[in-house]
């Protein structure tokens, strides 16, 4: 109301910053953040052992990448996202969180035979 009372009496249109609002993104508060938890997860993941897609599947956690960011590259608890900002990285680089599924082989089928009888 305050802004329309200014716009009203002095004829200047106020511009509002509506899309500078919000919370950042967590790569500009830590900008080596995804070369980081790429270079984690690029030695514990393999490719979709079927070949249909070019998702890489890891066997890490979200939880168990934060805390390796932790130990490993040095990051404070305070200053890392969450778990779930964590896993909505690793989906964003490529990463599905899937457990990996071997490649089973074929049963052969159990169809009964007909013997003929003498």
């Amino acid at each position: 109301m305050f802004k329309v009372f200014i716009e009203l009496t002095t004829g200047i249109t106020c511009v509002d910053n509506y899309s500078g609002r919000g919370r950042k993104k967590s790569e500009q508060h830590l900008p080596n953040l995804l070369a980081d938890i790429k270079n984690l997860v690029d030695s514990q993941s393999q490719i979709d052992p079927t070949f249909k897609s070019e998702r890489l599947y890891t066997r890490l956690t979200a939880a168990e990448v934060r805390k390796l960011l932790i130990e490993k590259v040095g990051y404070s608890d305070e200053e890392l996202p969450g778990n779930e900002t964590i896993r909505v990285k690793l989906n964003d680089l490529g990463y599905s969180l899937k457990r990996v599924a071997k490649i089973q082989p074929k049963k052969k089928s159990h169809k009964r035979m007909r013997f003929s009888s003498k």
